[in-house]
C-alpha cells in the first residue's frame, strides 16, 4: 500500500518534550539525515527515509499555503518557525513546532535545509488548528489546487496585515 493510501487513524502520537526531531534535506527536499527520534515518531526506518521526499510525512490536514510560506522564506535564505501536523507511516498524526533553516556552504550558497522540531505548546495548537481548518477550507473551495494554495497564502498575508505584525511575531504570539 502506498503511503498516501494509508488511511488516517485519528490517533495522535507524542514525543518527549526533551526530545528533538531532526532532519536534513537537499535542495529538492529529499531527506539526507533523519535522527532516531524522527524515525521512531514517524514510524519509518532510516533506510526508508534516506532519499525520500520530506513530504513522506505530509498530513492532508496541513494547509499547502503554509508550505508555500516556508519555501518562500527558505529560498530567501531566511529561517522560519511553523506549527506542522505530520502523518506517521501507519496513519497516526503528530504535531511539531518546527524551526527550519537553510544550510550554507563555505561560499554562502544554500546547499540544503535543516529542521529541528520540538513538542508544541498545546495552548498554541488550540489557536493553530482552527486557523489551519479555515485555510484548508479556502484552499479546498477552488477546483484548481494551485489557485487554492494561492488563495490560502493570500489569506495568511491578509491576516498578518490585519494584525499589523510579521509572520515570526504572529507565530510566537500564539
Amino acid at each position: 500500500m502506498a503511503r498516501r493510501d494509508v488511511p488516517l487513524t485519528g490517533v495522535e502520537r507524542f514525543f518527549d518534550p526533551d526530545e528533538v526531531i531532526v532532519s536534513k534535506t537537499d535542495l529538492k527536499g529529499r531527506i539526507t539525515y533523519a535522527n532516531r527520534v524522527f524515525q521512531q515518531v514517524a514510524g519509518y526506518s532510516e533506510s526508508e527515509l534516506m532519499g525520500a521526499p520530506h513530504s513522506i510525512v505530509r498530513h492532508p490536514d496541513m494547509p499547502r499555503c503554509v508550505f508555500k510560506l516556508l519555501w518562500v522564506t527558505l529560498e530567501a535564505g531566511q529561517e522560519i518557525f511553523a506549527y506542522v501536523v505530520n502523518r506517521a507511516r501507519n496513519g497516526d498524526h503528530y504535531w511539531v513546532f518546527a524551526h527550519v533553516t537553510p544550510s550554507f556552504d563555505a561560499d554562502g550558497r544554500v546547499i540544503g535545509y535543516h529542521s529541528s522540531r520540538r513538542v508544541p505548546e498545546r495552548s498554541a495548537l488550540d489557536k493553530v488548528i482552527p486557523l489551519y481548518h479555515q485555510l484548508l477550507d479556502i484552499e479546498n473551495s477552488h477546483a484548481d489546487r494551485k489557485q487554492g494554495m494561492e488563495a490560502g497564502f493570500a489569506a495568511v498575508l491578509a491576516l498578518l496585515a490585519e494584525k499589523g505584525i510579521g509572520y515570526d511575531e504572529f507565530v510566537f504570539s500564539l
